[in-house]
Formats: structure tokens, sequence, C-alpha cells
């Protein structure tokens, strides 16, 4: 009998199974913080009792549109990937998967998801998603080898998810979406400087502009993750100002913040490989506690 130790791919690797294939076809875990931000988003735009049956249409709709993108954007960057020890083990670079394959399932989901949330959802929704889509695919993707710039083109698509679960419950653009929208547009600034200093040399070796591998000093690093905090903490008294969010949730959002803006400040004074790690960690913990508060302190 051949263990599973002995079952190698081309790459050396462990064979993994057809679902975590298909996980990391999908980016499972940022598809999953797509989906918990849109619902979040949902969940704050809904007046009184929760829709259940719609915010099931808006997540399985959204669901489809982000593992397709996700696939399109591995198909994109399969030569790219295969230069980063960490994407080479991705679906397309270690030879799990075939192009042809991925991008048939890539192409079929964001269509398929498109239209689902046109017909089940509403048509705002749905344009929000293509808009999502085709920024990440065509404009960041890339821009990624083009400049440094493509992080903060990157940040928009990335901050839409939760505006497309307003919209989904409320068929509008209204202020309080698109303070959503600029909560994690902010928020990710911070983050990716944080991911792009730790792998600056794998960035540049894959052919990836980064702002780290353009940034000899790390001063203009430093000065996007600190101003983006300060910004962040600014866009999160928004809820409360705007009256969608009680005292509690601006406690919290406030205190919060303080910390991401501390460890982005520590960064800043320090550019070592443990305050860019502290960095990352400060803002993965920050952002499903800000949700938390959002959720648990609506007011309307």
């Amino acid at each position: 009998m051949k263990s599973s130790a002995a079952a190698l791919n081309p790459t050396g690797a462990l064979d993994k199974s057809w679902a975590a294939v298909l996980a990391d076809l999908v980016k499972a875990r940022l598809t999953l913080l797509v989906l918990l931000t849109t619902c979040v988003g949902f969940y704050l735009g809904e007046r009184g009792a929760v829709n259940g049956l719609l915010m099931f249409h808006t997540l399985f709709g959204t669901a489809l549109v982000a593992g397709g993108a996700a696939a399109l954007n591995q198909l994109l960057e399969r030569e790219y990937d295969a230069r980063m020890r960490r994407t080479a083990s991705r679906p397309l670079p270690s030879g799990r998967l075939q192009p042809a394959t991925v991008a048939i399932f890539g192409g079929v989901c964001s269509v398929a998801g498109l239209i689902y949330l046109a017909v089940a959802v509403n048509l705002l929704t749905s344009v929000l998603g293509a808009v999502t889509s085709i920024s990440y695919l065509f404009i960041y993707t890339p821009l990624k080898r083009l400049s440094w710039v493509n992080t903060l083109v990157g940040a928009i698509p990335g901050a839409l998810p939760p505006l497309m679960g307003w919209t989904a419950a409320r068929n509008d653009l209204g202020g309080e979406g698109w303070t959503l929208f600029a909560i994690l547009a902010f928020w990710q600034i911070p983050h990716f400087m944080a991911i792009a200093w730790l792998y600056r040399d794998e960035y540049a070796k894959a052919g990836f502009v980064m702002l780290p591998n353009v940034d000899a000093d790390g001063s203009r690093t430093a000065q996007h993750a600190v101003g983006n905090t300060i910004a962040l903490l600014l866009a999160s008294l928004c809820p409360f100002l705007l009256k969608m969010n009680g005292a509690v949730y601006l406690v919290i959002a406030v205190a919060l913040g303080a910390a991401y803006f501390l460890c982005a400040v520590r960064f800043a004074q320090q550019l070592t490989a443990r305050r860019a790690r502290q960095l990352f960690l400060a803002s993965i913990i920050y952002l499903p506690l800000l949700l938390v508060a959002m959720v648990c302190d609506k007011l309307r």
C-alpha cells in the first residue's frame, strides 16, 4: 500500500485532497473574510428583523463571485506564483490543476454569481460585484507588475463587499454603506504594507512591484502604514456619528484604532520583521473585533 507520505506531486509537496485544492483555488480564507464583511454590511443595512432568505441569496451569490475571481486571479498570476515560496504550492504552479480547468471554473462561478445576485438580490449589488471582479482582475492584478500603487488600487475591490451587503439590504448607496467601504479600505493598507515588508524579497523575485521594493529606507512604507491607521480611526467614528452604532461601539472602536495606530508607529520606528509581524497580527485582530462591536451595538 502506498503511504500518503510517498504520494508526491511534481513539486515534491504532499498530495492534497480535492477539498483542500478547491479551498486553495478559491482562496478560502480571503473568501470567508469577504463573506464576513458582506454579512455585516447586510445586517447593518437591514431594518428590523433580518431577512434570512435574502441574506442567504446575498452570501451565496457573493461567494460565487469571490471564488471565481480568486481562481481567475491565480490563472493570470500562475507564472509569478511559481516563483514565490509562499504561493508555489497553489493548484496551478504545483500542477494539481490545469489552466483550462481553472479558466472554466473561474469564469462560470463569476458569471453565475453576478446573474444570481441580479435575479435573487438586486441589480445594484450585482453591478458592485462586477466592479469588484473587474477592478481586481483587470486593474489591480496587472498593476502589481507595474507600480506599487497597486496596493492602493487593490484596497478598492477589497472594500466593496460590505457595501454590497448594505445594498443587498437597502438597494441604495447610502452614506452608511460608504462608511463601511472606507473602514475596509483604510484597514487594508497597513495590513498589506506589513505583508509586503515581510515578503519584499520574494515579491521582487517574482516580478511584483510593491512599495517596500522601491522604498530603500522604508520611510514611505512607514508613512502609509501610520497615515492609514489615523484615517481608519477617523472613519471608524462615523458609524457612531451616523447613529448606526452606540457608545459601546465608539469606545471599542477608539481603543482598537489606538492600538492599531500604536503598532503602526512602532513599525515605522523599527522597520524589522518582528514589528511587521506585530502590525500584521494587529490588523487581523482589529477587523473582526470591530465588526463584532458593530453587530452587537447596532442601533437601527
